[in-house]
């Protein structure tokens, strides 16, 4: 049994090298080098991981109304997390993602050994203070629970945001990498860090939460009108991008998804669905 396996498997494997040689042969071969020195088939879908508001939307708005005119047959697979995308992206599951920004991206690479670059920015989410039991910043009392997210950029952001409205006091020069070890002054306030996807989840248990822009949306919250506070946009380093594994940033099929989602068609689309929750940030991202 084994050996007849064996023998199967070099006559497959054998019958997909000539295949190959003979593809790469052929003037009309309509793909691309991949990251791995492969081929990548044009006329296959390119299949993009994404938080599903307001990336999966805006994807999909491309999808419905956009690729086709473009030749471009986009497959959108929605995730709830900050790792599956960037993992399943380097690992070949998918094609690319739209999920994150840079200061995350360059903090995941940097632990996980990964390869994951970005194309062109798209949006971006200010983050927001929220809460169930107060009006106000001013509100806002010694004693009370804020959450705040527990990954590492976010937290860090989080801190920032409190600190630019004196809640907190954070040392000298301490930048988006800030952690709960990094507050001089707590001002009497007490946090509890949650991964970032559960913390909406927490409003009714705590006094106030630091919660990102797309998981604000999915918990039907607008960050326009229900924040306490939200970042400026102005010089923010924020911007959510299309990713890939580096190597890939010339597939035809992503410089195509790449065009659209920097398009006038993609501007009006956020502004009319987000009414300033979400905020066009279109261009290259930040070396």
């Amino acid at each position: 049994m084994r050996k007849n396996i064996k023998l199967t498997a070099l006559a497959a494997t054998a019958t997909a090298l000539a295949l190959g040689l003979t593809a790469c042969g052929s003037s009309s071969d309509p793909s691309s080098t991949k990251a791995d020195g492969g081929k990548t088939d044009e006329s296959k879908p390119l299949v993009i991981a994404a938080s599903p508001s307001p990336h999966a939307d805006i994807l999909n708005f491309v999808k419905d109304k956009l690729a086709a005119k473009e030749g471009l047959k986009l497959e959108v697979k929605e995730f709830t997390d900050y790792v599956l995308p960037n993992t399943a992206t380097q690992q070949g599951q998918v094609d690319g993602n739209y999920f994150q920004h840079k200061p995350y991206l360059d903090d995941f690479n940097k632990k996980n050994g990964t390869t994951i670059v970005p194309v062109v920015n798209v949006h971006l989410e200010p983050l927001g203070l929220y809460s169930k039991k107060v009006k106000t910043l001013a509100d806002i009392k010694a004693g009370q629970t804020i959450a705040v997210p527990n990954d590492t950029t976010n937290e860090g952001r989080a801190l920032q945001l409190l600190a630019a409205n004196n809640l907190i006091t954070l040392k000298e020069g301490v930048g988006t990498g800030a952690k709960l070890s990094d507050i001089t002054d707590k001002k009497g306030l007490e946090f509890k860090e949650l991964e970032a996807a559960t913390v909406p989840r927490a409003l009714n248990d705590v006094d106030a939460a630091v919660i990102n822009g797309n998981y604000a949306i999915e918990a039907n919250l607008s960050p326009a009108k229900d924040a306490l506070v939200l970042e400026k946009a102005e010089g923010n380093p924020y911007a959510n991008f299309l990713a890939v594994k580096d190597g890939n940033q010339d597939d035809p099929r992503i410089q195509k998804l790449a065009k659209l989602l920097n398009s006038d068609d993609v501007k009006k689309f956020i502004g009319e669905k987000y009414q300033g929750s979400v905020a066009p940030a279109f261009g290259t991202p930040a070396s």
